[in-house]
């Protein structure tokens, strides 16, 4: 660990800037590891990238992939008069 409190991995000009591992994108979409395990095996939620045993989404793809999630607003109105 630096003195910032990161890994020697993960510091800025790493291999691994811009990139976040699954558990963290679990936990910062509030779901659970399983959820995006089944999510990876039916091709649905952000893509991922396999290193290994690890599985690493980049962040810019998931910002993407949640604008694609986001609905229209519903209309409001009457219907007709």
């Amino acid at each position: 660990m630096t003195e910032t409190g990161t890994s020697e991995r993960s510091a800025p000009g790493g291999v691994l800037t811009g990139w976040i591992s699954r558990l963290d994108l679990a936990l910062e979409l509030d779901l659970t590891v399983d959820t995006l395990r089944r999510w990876e095996a039916r091709r649905f939620g952000p893509p991922c990238v396999r290193a290994g045993r690890k599985v690493y989404y980049r962040r810019d793809a998931v910002q993407d992939w949640l604008q694609q999630q986001e609905l229209p607003s519903p209309r409001r109105g009457g219907g007709r008069r």
